[in-house]
């Protein structure tokens, strides 16, 4: 299965220079946050592909302009046997601003999807906006990461973790894949392809 993750910047690629085909090998998309809500729809009308979006630290998507694309923020999604895991938004900078957590938030976000984690019999994706903890996150409280993802990591052992908001301009501390445990970690910055095994 060739899944499509994106975030942060639209692709010039897939959006001004679009040509017909382009998307028609992608069996699944993950959008990772902070992109406009035409270019996600965009790339679900394109596609044969169900997009799968959490929000970004920006976004203020409205569900009426989202074209088809589904929600999986605080939600676990399955798609032919793979089960993600959504949790949008970044670490809290800004007193009250919408999209932004404190690492306790954070874990109170988490604590209420036990349930949903156990009925599922834990994930196979975890996407995410905000890195994880000192895992090719930036010092600043803008851009750091939450302990929290570590923890899910180290406990239900993901395929993948998939997250956005360190963007390629950043410099050095941008990272396209790493590992953490057994983990494969994907910064889905503009665009990136991933191959996933097929479950079923």
């Amino acid at each position: 299965m060739k899944i499509l993750v994106v975030a942060d910047e639209e692709s010039k690629l897939l959006y001004d220079f679009y040509k017909p085909g382009m998307l028609e090998d992608i069996d699944l998309i993950l959008s990772c946050g902070d992109l406009h809500a035409s270019y996600l729809s965009f790339l679900v009308t394109m596609s044969h592909a169900p997009l799968l979006f959490i929000n970004g630290n920006h976004d203020h998507y409205e569900r009426e302009d989202m074209g088809g694309c589904i929600c999986v923020d605080d939600d676990i999604f399955v798609y032919h046997g793979i089960r993600i895991l959504g949790l949008g938004g970044s670490m809290r900078y800004q007193p009250g601003a919408e999209n932004q957590y404190s690492e306790r938030e954070m874990g109170k976000r988490i604590r209420k999807l036990r349930w949903k984690i156990w009925k599922h019999k834990g994930f196979d994706i975890l996407i995410t906006h905000a890195p994880a903890y000192q895992l090719n996150d930036m010092e600043d409280m803008p851009h750091r990461g939450f302990a929290w993802f570590l923890k899910l990591m180290e406990k239900y052992s993901p395929r993948f973790f998939i997250h956005g908001h360190i963007h390629a301009t950043y410099g050095s501390c941008f990272k396209r894949m790493d590992h953490y445990k057994d983990t494969i970690v994907i910064n889905a910055y503009e665009k990136y392809i991933i191959e996933y095994p097929d479950i079923e």
